[in-house]
């Protein structure tokens, strides 16, 4: 069953999120998908920062709640 969100329950999940490593699947586009741990070190009202943990080929990087909201972005243990 597929569960819908609307974009103020992404942005209170995300803010609880926020400080915690969570395991997280990253589209880049043209089927590059990357699968990383980061974490989410600063919530803002359109957008919000993550910082990965693990070695990978991402550095600091910004996205929108609409991002989450058409699978671009995905928590993968939340």
């Amino acid at each position: 069953m597929n569960t819908t969100f609307t974009l103020s329950q992404v942005k209170q999940k995300v803010q609880m999120l926020k400080g915690q490593n969570i395991a997280m699947q990253v589209n880049k586009g043209r089927n590059k998908i990357v699968s990383l741990t980061a974490e989410i070190i600063q919530v803002y009202p359109s957008m919000f920062i993550i910082s990965p943990t693990c070695k990978v080929d991402l550095d600091r990087k910004s996205f929108s709640y609409s991002d989450v909201l058409c699978g671009d972005i995905k928590f993968l243990n939340n």
